[in-house]
């Protein structure tokens, strides 16, 4: 049991990537409080993991209101007495469009979710780490983070932050005993490819990125691959493993 008695947060949970995290972490023995939107989703996935070593909390929130996102990190510490692991999973793609046609309310609801969500949990979780001293943050980010043309220009930019993010989390705060890095996933088979804004793909993008995409792409990845790095990363394992940007993508970053 690589998480046995430890306490963590995953948001996004409901499906996807989220979803294998929160199993996986359960599996390891860890209590997990899992935040979506779509809590049937999350009540089903407690009865899937019952018969686990840890246990999965339902939460349902609306991770678009960042006060109310950042509170369930509170709540959550204050009735365990500590909080060991924050998962910032959530996050929705783009169209592809590019900077010259990128369409205004994408880019402000991305950015909240991709971006500002995980500053406002993060905070509060920064506060609790600092008092009891120690803790562990793990960012969802993507190869899409690390390069230019894995999604469109607020995709790319949203997860740039989120790395961006990463890397300053984990220095000043490292002499504290706090960790934070990310994973950046490939192409990986998840509900993502549903999202309202994916359903209408900027032409120039098919045109540009996307053959560019499925040239390059050696496979795509599970759920459950994505997951196994995060238990690594959230266990004494990787203990000197700190402000990383980690591609989990199958070599698709060598090319």
């Amino acid at each position: 049991m690589k998480l046995k008695d430890k306490i963590a947060i995953v948001t996004g949970a409901s499906s996807g990537m989220g979803k294998a995290i929160a199993t996986e972490f359960a599996k390891e023995g860890a209590k997990v409080y899992a935040v979506a939107r779509r809590v049937e989703k999350l009540d089903e996935l407690k009865k899937q993991t019952e018969s686990y070593e840890g246990e999965i909390i339902p939460v349902g929130r609306d991770l678009m209101d960042l006060e109310a996102a950042a509170k369930v990190i509170e709540e959550v510490a204050d009735k365990e007495g500590k909080l060991d692991i924050l998962v910032n999973n959530a996050g929705i793609m783009d169209n592809f469009a590019g900077v010259g046609n990128f369409d205004d309310e994408a880019l402000k609801n991305i950015f909240q979710l991709n971006t500002f969500t995980p500053f406002y949990t993060s905070r509060e979780a920064i506060k609790i780490f600092e008092k009891q001293g120690f803790g562990n943050i793990i960012n969802i980010a993507s190869v899409g983070g690390l390069n230019g043309a894995r999604g469109g220009s607020i995709y790319t930019a949203s997860k740039h932050a989120v790395i961006g993010l990463t890397k300053n989390t984990a220095y000043i705060y490292t002499k504290k005993n706090i960790r934070c890095n990310a994973i950046c996933p490939g192409g990986v088979e998840t509900d993502i490819a549903k999202g309202a804004y994916m359903q209408n793909i900027d032409k120039e993008s098919r045109e540009v990125i996307l053959p560019a995409t499925m040239a390059t792409n050696p496979r795509s990845g599970k759920p459950e691959e994505i997951a196994k790095v995060a238990v690594f990363l959230a266990s004494d394992d990787s203990g000197f493993i700190n402000g990383q940007a980690i591609a989990v993508d199958a070599g698709w970053t060598a090319y």
